[in-house]
């Protein structure tokens, strides 16, 4: 998993650096963050909604949008999936 995780993040990078003309991605980067968190926002509902009555298999598909998106905006301030590791290492001690 997490390798198709620092797969995906060079990905999204790939498109910041290097956009295409019909790159989601792209668009959302050249949106701008207020963009990316509101995609984020609605996201996050979507996967409320999602447990509270959708199924399993809708919960897993809004939770892939949400974690998309969540990428985005790292990539978009040139955070890192690494540094969502490291926080998330320090809390487990």
């Amino acid at each position: 998993m997490n390798d198709f995780i620092d797969e995906l993040f060079a990905t999204l990078q790939e498109r910041k650096y290097n956009p295409t003309p019909d790159s989601y991605t792209a668009s959302l980067l050249t949106a701008g963050e207020d963009e990316i968190v509101k995609k984020i926002g609605e996201e996050a509902v979507e996967v409320i909604l999602a447990a509270k009555g959708q199924g399993d298999q809708r919960v897993v598909e809004e939770s892939a949008d949400l974690v998309y998106h969540l990428l985005v905006l790292l990539v978009s301030r040139d955070l890192s999936w690494d540094d969502i590791r490291v926080e998330l290492q320090q809390r487990h001690r």
